[in-house]
């Protein structure tokens, strides 16, 4: 039986829901999923064009691992990131609140084309595809793009259950 993420950019009161890739990305859905829900505050992406995710607290029992992978996500993509401690430098840590942490969460939409995950400092940055979004993309896309061009300030990305 299919499992759905409801996603939502609160301040703008946008929502989409996405379906969770059981079959693609068990690890990373299971641990989605007992995790939720989850949520902080957004950020659109700097390098990867078309993304906007949340830095949230390790939540996984276990660490998932790579399944999944893409450096090239796809318009829908719900994409994990699991970052220790040492992979991101101390002003980014800062300035998302998250200096303390061993380690982070990324939970992140990609909702344009053209995607690229490759950070300058270290390379390559290959994320678990888990989910797709099977409803309301337009509409989450374009609030998204609202998060780039108006700003991040005050905007929370966040993940729920969602029953069909």
């Amino acid at each position: 039986m299919p499992r759905y993420v409801k996603i939502t950019l609160e301040r703008r009161g946008v929502s989409c829901v996405a379906e969770l890739l059981d079959k693609d990305a068990p690890r990373t859905a299971e641990a989605v999923w007992r995790g939720l829900p989850q949520g902080g505050p957004a950020y659109h992406a700097k390098y990867a064009r078309n993304e906007v995710y949340t830095m949230v607290e390790r939540f996984a029992e276990e660490a998932v691992g790579q399944e999944n992978p893409t450096v090239t996500p796809i318009p829908g993509d719900l994409v994990y990131f699991d970052f220790h401690g040492g992979m991101l430098d101390r002003a980014f840590k800062e300035e998302k609140g998250i200096h303390e942490l061993a380690g982070v969460v990324d939970l992140a939409i990609f909702y344009g084309r053209n995607n690229l995950l490759l950070n300058g400092d270290v390379g390559w940055v290959p994320g678990n595809v888990y989910g797709t979004i099977v409803e309301g993309l337009d509409r989450i896309a374009e609030a998204c793009h609202d998060v780039w061009r108006a700003g991040a300030l005050g905007e929370r990305l966040v993940y729920e259950r969602h029953s069909e």
